[in-house]
């Protein structure tokens, strides 16, 4: 089945069953599909908050995944975690029930919206995501969000609205960006990732540029002019972009860049003229960047300055992303999602600018295959701390077929311990931790439970 096909089934008096209802965009999709007259209803696999929220709205939720869940269902969605052999999949292919993917059902709703602001890219997607929701927010557009995080001013990752304006993370893996309906789509920057999936970076590029392409005539890409990948994607479609960056090619510029660990801040020009002066709370010129390209997006969208300048400035971060934890031991514990080597470059960049008398970097790297396929740029960002400890691979989908492990980047590593238990990692990092150390907690695995657990409670 296709995007196209849902035509036929999101409308009033169809029944919609989800399988993973309780996952970061299901269950915000259960609201949305409720909102459309559907009668929804959904399994997954426990129960927890979001679970207990939708049957508080009316949506009934099993437990467990049993083929008598979908009785009288008319189509199934399920979350990319959901696989063939699931008994409610096998059940609906056997008796006929179209089956659709959860990015096809959004990239179906996203063309009621006037406005879909789609945000794409290897890294910043959750922050810039996150950044044009406070943006939008400040000019009471009323939106609807949906980002691949948890927002601490939405306390949650997502946000039901009745604007006309939808604001989407974007993820490529799996081409899965490629099911929505964008009118506006932002590519924040390109490296090679998920080689699981893609055959190598100009592959990626190619959906990318496909990603691109889905934007009609009518709407705007927008592109980080300081990324060559990314504009070369964007090249490959023949079509006009919206440029920003920093450097004097962008039309949305950025200059006078300053950033301290408090504050970055720098003005905003668009096509020559001065749009407004940003100040973000989080450090780091990536995240200027991030903030250059909410602040675009703002600009295409017709947004009052007003609202950039006050969105961002109460923009605090998202969660796990340079998210300060405690204290130990007098150093400064923050926690970070960085999983690819330009993300480590990124978060080093920054926090090396910040004058902390030592990094002290706890690495959990994220999937064999990644590790793999990028082990020599791993290395290459984990020499530059003044110590590392290394974390086992979280596997996240994966068995470790290859042979790799944390040790091996070790061994390449000069003083980098690694460390086979989460309790020798902890003890090893306080037993390191002096005043005026910044510690990082780093990876898209569970590592935060160690940040979490070394520092100080209050007494």
């Amino acid at each position: 089945m296709s995007v196209s096909d849902l035509k036929a089934f999101i409308k009033p008096g169809m029944h919609a069953h989800l399988i993973g209802i309780g996952g970061v965009s299901m269950s915000p999709l259960a609201e949305e599909l409720l909102a459309c007259g559907l009668k929804v209803t959904g399994s997954d696999i426990s129960d927890g908050p979001a679970v207990a929220h939708l049957r508080a709205i009316g949506i009934p939720v099993s437990i467990g995944h049993r083929a008598e869940n979908i009785s009288g269902c008319s189509f199934i969605v399920r979350t990319a975690a959901v696989h063939d052999e699931n008994p409610e999949i096998a059940a609906a292919r056997s008796a006929g029930i179209p089956v659709f993917e959860r990015a096809e059902a959004w990239g179906y709703l996203m063309r009621s919206y006037k406005n879909a602001l789609c945000i794409s890219g290897t890294h910043g997607k959750t922050t810039t995501t996150s950044m044009c929701a406070h943006i939008l927010l400040a000019a009471q557009t009323d939106p609807t969000i949906m980002i691949g995080g948890t927002l601490p001013m939405l306390s949650a990752g997502h946000r039901i609205g009745h604007g006309d304006t939808i604001l989407m993370e974007s993820c490529e893996y799996y081409n899965s960006f490629l099911n929505f309906s964008p009118t506006i789509a932002v590519i924040l920057n390109i490296e090679a990732d998920h080689l699981d999936f893609f055959r190598d970076l100009e592959d990626v590029k190619a959906s990318f540029t496909k990603f691109a392409d889905l934007v009609p005539e009518s709407g705007q890409i927008i592109v980080n002019a300081d990324d060559q990948n990314a504009m070369d994607a964007v090249a490959a479609t023949g079509r006009e972009a919206l440029t920003f960056g920093f450097s004097h090619t962008a039309r949305v510029q950025g200059s006078g860049l300053t950033v301290s660990e408090g504050a970055t801040e720098f003005d905003v020009t668009c096509d020559g003229q001065k749009y407004c002066h940003a100040v973000i709370h989080v450090p780091g010129r990536h995240n200027a960047c991030n903030a250059l390209a909410a602040a675009a997006a703002a600009w295409a969208l017709g947004l009052p300055a007003k609202a950039v300048t006050d969105g961002l400035a109460g923009f605090r971060g998202a969660a796990r992303r340079l998210e300060f934890k405690g204290m130990c031991r007098g150093a400064k514990v923050y926690d970070d999602y960085a999983h690819h080597p330009g993300e480590l470059k990124a978060l080093i960049d920054t926090v090396s600018s910040l004058n902390f008398n030592r990094i002290l970097l706890a690495f959990q790297p994220h999937t064999y295959s990644r590790t793999k396929a990028l082990f020599h740029e791993f290395v290459e960002q984990l020499r530059r701390p003044d110590r590392v400890f290394l974390a086992d691979i979280y596997a996240a989908r994966e068995k470790n077929t290859i042979g790799i492990s944390s040790r091996d980047l070790a061994d390449e590593i000069d003083g980098a311990v690694y460390c086979p238990s989460f309790e020798a990692l902890e003890k090893e990092l306080v037993s390191a931790a002096r005043p005026g150390d910044i510690i990082l907690t780093v990876g898209a695995g569970d590592i935060f439970k160690v940040g979490e657990a070394i520092v100080e409670k209050p007494v």
